[in-house]
């Protein structure tokens, strides 16, 4: 990793993150009525971008996942998670991702070269996207409920979908990645 992403990458995660607390501050002093359709769209929109770009930017500089104990990474109930990936419907998410991002070649090779190497990277950067999508899922989350003490009954709702989509949704996948790998390891025959 270059010294210039290693400066530059947090100097963005900073931005992002004043760019958060002003708009939060704003929200806080401003009454729910006074926002159109549009821009409540857009305040969801934007929370959710900039509070993910805090934790992406530096999980791009960073190895963040260290930032939370080995245990946290560790899937302890398969079947639980399972039963979550089924019921919340991860699968059509994935799908979604191979069709819009993850469908070329090249972005796939980021994660998984096809090498044996390239499954302790596939997990290192499980590890990754998922630190970063779990605490913009939680920080968010302590936004919209911020939001709805404040009034902001709309924008905390729409907050909270995006959140779902863009965070919650990501930790599953990435859990239940790794949960596939393990067990994979551990047994000679595939998921």
């Amino acid at each position: 990793m270059s010294l210039l992403k290693k400066i530059l990458f947090p100097l963005c995660s900073a931005f992002l993150l004043y760019r958060s607390v002003e708009l939060i501050r704003i929200l806080v002093h401003v009454q729910p009525e006074y926002h159109t359709l549009t821009e409540i769209l857009l305040i969801a929109f934007l929370l959710n971008l900039f509070i993910t770009g805090v934790f992406a930017f530096m999980g791009f500089a960073y190895s963040t996942y260290y930032l939370l104990p080995k245990a946290y990474y560790k899937i302890h109930k398969p079947n639980v998670l399972k039963k979550y990936y089924k019921l919340f419907g991860v699968k059509y998410f994935k799908i979604f991702l191979l069709i819009v991002f993850w469908g070329k070649k090249n972005n796939r090779k980021k994660y998984f070269d096809g090498t044996k190497k390239g499954i302790d990277n596939f997990i290192f950067q499980t590890k990754q996207s998922e630190f970063g999508h779990f605490g913009s899922f939680i920080f968010l989350s302590a936004v919209s409920l911020l939001l709805l003490i404040n009034n902001h009954f709309l924008i905390a709702l729409i907050t909270m979908l995006i959140n779902v989509i863009g965070n919650f949704y990501p930790v599953i996948l990435q859990r239940f990645h790794r949960m596939r790998i393990e067990q994979i390891s551990t047994s000679k025959t595939p998921f």
